[in-house]
């Protein structure tokens, strides 16, 4: 009972943290590939030294077949990362992690076409309301204005970003004899192994823009928001069940529209709020099945922070 609570408990501070990624990412200076670079290399640096420090190895024999859907789903999170960062800076951090949160039904219609996975009725309304809630948070009213233009391209940049976290979760399916922790220190590898020549050919580095109020908030974005939640989440899996794992993603979008609307001062309408709610409500309706399943425990981006739907 008392690990339960304990675990709960951390997990409760990883989405809480991972609520205010944007606030600190608004301050780093540094293109979107260039700060998902180095939230990977600083989050790798923490878990590789949580490792030696439990004493925990990598058989990189012992990975087989699954090292290619590693090394995809690092892709994957790095571009996902970028693509949120890129949302950040076009709308409004409550909008961008609304849109992001659409990743669980990308994946539902995804299972459906291409695995051939029965829909089952709470699927189908997960995926007609939350597709409903999501055309409200778009908000179609004023797009032709430069504002909306820059709200439109932030919403589709949060979407693009889901659809890549859609495919860790899928790719993550498949992947069973690597846990938690080095499961995701190897695809941060797999991240950088991508992200250095992307970088050296397109925006290269600026590491030297970046004053102090940046350098503070990379390394929080770096060492807090992914190194230090995301050893605390995967080790807290393991006491929780799927369906509590689930409701507490939860708290990760909610902390993020608070933090948008009382400290970045960025408005949210009505109409984005019912959308909102009605896209998370629906989709927790949808993970909250009769059977729990402990192992089907989400996945950070993250997101993946950013708790079940976030690298």
């Amino acid at each position: 009972m008392k690990s339960n609570a304990l675990a709960r408990a951390r997990l409760i501070f990883c989405m809480a943290v991972w609520g205010t990624l944007g606030l600190f990412v608004r301050n780093i200076s540094v293109s979107s590939q260039e700060l998902a670079l180095y939230r990977a290399l600083l989050a790798l640096m923490m878990i590789g030294g949580y490792l030696i420090a439990t004493r925990q190895r990598i058989s990189i024999k012992a990975l087989g077949r699954e090292l290619p859907l590693l090394f995809g789903s690092g892709v994957a999170i790095g571009i996902n990362w970028i693509l949120l960062f890129e949302a950040y800076r076009y709308t409004t951090v409550s909008v961008a992690t609304l849109s992001y949160y659409f990743a669980p039904v990308i994946v539902i219609a995804v299972s459906f076409l291409l695995f051939r996975e029965p829909l089952s009725l709470r699927q189908v309304l997960c995926f007609v309301g939350s597709t409903a809630g999501l055309i409200l948070i778009i908000r179609p009213q004023g797009l032709d204005s430069q504002q909306g233009k820059s709200h439109l391209v932030g919403i589709l940049l949060g979407l693009g970003a889901a659809v890549f976290y859609a495919g860790v979760i899928l790719l993550n399916k498949s992947i069973r004899n690597v846990d938690g922790v080095r499961r995701t220190l190897l695809q941060f590898v797999a991240a950088v192994i991508v992200l250095i020549p992307y970088i050296l050919l397109t925006s290269g580095f600026h590491l030297s823009a970046l004053d102090a109020k940046g350098w503070i908030s990379l390394l929080i974005v770096g060492l807090l928001h992914t190194g230090i939640t995301y050893c605390l989440y995967f080790s807290s899996l393991k006491d929780v069940r799927g369906q509590q794992a689930a409701i507490l993603s939860y708290i990760d979008p909610l902390v993020a529209v608070v933090v948008s609307v009382t400290l970045l001062g960025e408005s949210i309408a009505f109409s984005q709020l019912i959308g909102g709610a009605l896209m998370l409500g629906l989709t927790l309706l949808n993970e909250l099945s009769p059977n729990p399943n402990p192992t089907s425990n989400p996945v950070p981006a993250a997101t993946l922070p950013q708790g079940q739907k976030k690298p």
